[in-house]
């Protein structure tokens, strides 16, 4: 019997091999049939188990008014982001304006556009005279999805500086090319990690505890299936090589993955490889 906390992540994995072989380990190992999880639900879920930051805006790429809606009453979302949405942006592939449905029924909810003061010399000239990691981030917090592009120009034609770069790379919604010439340095890249901003693919090798990981995409099918496609497509022939239809392998990952710390291709890894002993 798998226990409930491994049942997300194993779902998530089974979701990788043949849907035959999926569902003989499902009855194997007595997992019984999914509960129905609401998206209002699922966004919860993703704060309670510590999801990283990235997840707010791959849920916005979606382009969907209510989860948009969702994320607009989300705690760590920035002034600039919730301006964009209020705006109607679309943040993935979508065309704007969307409809926009930020209401959430409470009397005390601001709805209101935020106040993002412009400096003086314009957002480029805040952007260039930010000579603290206070100033720097102000400046940040004035750029609009549309601005993207003429920072990254201003950037070609003389490099903003440091602080800067480092303020517009922690925006969850920085285009990933332009945060990986902000920041090319590996130290950088390390503590954008542990802040939270991250890829599928990264997530995926990288992210611990492997429970977290796992139940991250496993909600994301139903919030984020365009990204959790990019995360099962790293994952999927590594379980197919390790597990497969392997029922004693996957009796082993379910017993291990609650307590687990390494990452998931270890996991993975460590448990076809307790099984064939």
């Amino acid at each position: 019997m798998t226990s409930r906390g491994a049942e997300p992540g194993v779902r998530f994995l089974l979701t990788l091999i043949d849907p035959g072989d999926a569902a003989d380990v499902t009855r194997r190992l007595g997992i019984g049939e999914p509960v129905p999880v609401g998206d209002e639900d699922a966004v919860w879920r993703l704060g309670r188990v510590d999801a990283p930051r990235s997840v707010l805006l791959w849920m916005l790429e979606q382009d969907d008014p209510d989860t948009n809606r969702r994320i607009f009453h989300q705690p760590h979302v920035g002034d600039a982001v919730k301006r964009d949405i209020l705006r109607g942006l679309p943040f993935g592939a979508g065309d704007g304006p969307l409809p926009v449905r930020v209401d959430c029924g409470h009397r005390y909810c601001s709805h209101a556009e935020p106040d993002i003061p412009v400096h003086p010399r314009g957002l480029i000239g805040g952007l260039r005279e930010a000579r603290t990691m206070g100033s720097a981030r102000v400046a940040a917090r004035a750029v609009s999805k549309p601005d993207w592009s003429d920072v990254a120009e201003a950037d070609e034609v003389e490099p903003l500086p440091g602080y800067a770069r480092w303020a517009l790379g922690e925006r969850i919604d920085c285009p990933t090319a332009l945060r990986a010439r902000f920041c090319p340095h590996p130290k950088f890249v390390t503590r954008f990690r542990k802040s939270g901003i991250v890829e599928p693919r990264e997530y995926v090798e990288r992210g611990r505890p492997p429970r977290t990981v796992l139940e991250v995409f496993h909600l994301g099918a139903q919030l984020f299936p365009r990204r959790v496609g990019e995360a099962a497509a790293t994952l999927a022939p590594l379980v197919r090589a390790e597990l497969a239809a392997n029922a004693d392998a996957w009796a082993v990952l379910a017993q291990l993955l609650p307590t687990f710390a390494g990452t998931v291709p270890e996991l993975v890894v460590t448990s076809g490889a307790v099984a064939r002993v």
